[in-house]
């Protein structure tokens, strides 16, 4: 006799398979057709799975089109069912889905803005913090800066794309059929971040994002700025703190020990 849990697998294993048989032990009204009445549990778990990846992925399926959007996503549906019960966590790896998905190949930008999306939501939902001011730090005497190593605020992601993922994003927004964009192959970099109630993006530079990635490592500020200047001569670092801080990028701050010399940091 299959125990609970197993009978749970089974018939979990043939909502998403309909080449699998219908798990013993059904009970149907007398006269029901239990393949039929199997069938409408399957259609709506589908169903249901793909209006998530809709609401999850709206300008991915402005971009495609609703037909194609559900084809797609059904396909990923029972490919690659949910792993939590919470369907909020469902769907983060629809890009990777995407952007191996043949008949998406000729939108060589989709994957990227699918990734943007997803980076949106995960911001959207992260914990909240206290955002860092400029304010909080001025204080902090200039030797004592160099060593200074900042804390990202949890909402915040950075991403490189290959495409112009935020432009594209952001010419669809609305109801309105967005202006014809022009989409060419230049890559972008972004930074997603929700400091308090709305997610705020901003485009960031070769060298930002350099700069960004060393404090996520736990870089000092010396650190990311010399990461920042080997990737792009001449950026303007005060510059991109004010921009960083303007839109709630940190959360925290530590003064860390100042190397000793001779030693690698």
């Amino acid at each position: 006799m299959l125990s609970s849990a197993d009978r749970q697998e089974q018939f979990a294993a043939a909502i998403l398979d309909a080449g699998r048989p219908i798990p013993i032990g059904l009970w149907t009204p007398p006269g029901a057709d239990r393949q039929e009445r199997f069938a409408v549990y399957r259609n709506n778990v589908a169903v249901g799975l793909i209006e998530a990846l809709r609401s999850s992925y709206p300008v991915v399926d402005r971009l495609v089109g609703g037909a194609f959007f559900t084809a797609m996503a059904r396909m990923h549906a029972l490919a690659h069912p949910p792993r939590s019960p919470v369907l909020l966590d469902y769907g983060g790896d629809f890009p990777a889905f995407v952007a191996a998905f043949e008949p998406a190949s000729a939108l060589p930008y989709l994957a990227d803005v699918a990734r943007l999306e997803w980076a949106w939501l995960e911001a959207y939902h992260a914990a909240d913090a206290v955002a860092l001011t400029i304010e909080d730090i001025r204080g902090i005497p200039a030797e004592a800066a160099l060593h200074l190593r900042l804390t990202l605020h949890p909402s915040v992601r950075a991403l490189a794309f290959t495409h112009p993922a935020l432009t594209i994003w952001r010419g669809h927004q609305g109801q309105n059929d967005p202006a014809e964009l022009s989409i060419d192959d230049d890559a972008e970099h972004v930074l997603v971040a929700r400091p308090e109630a709305d997610v705020a993006t901003m485009i960031l530079s070769a060298g930002e994002l350099r700069f960004l990635d060393a404090i996520t490592l736990g870089g000092t500020l010396t650190d990311a700025t010399e990461a920042a200047v080997a990737a792009q001569s001449g950026i303007d670092i005060g510059d991109l703190l004010a921009r960083l801080f303007g839109i709630g990028a940190f959360a925290g701050f530590s003064i860390a020990a100042p190397p000793i010399p001779g030693e690698s940091r």
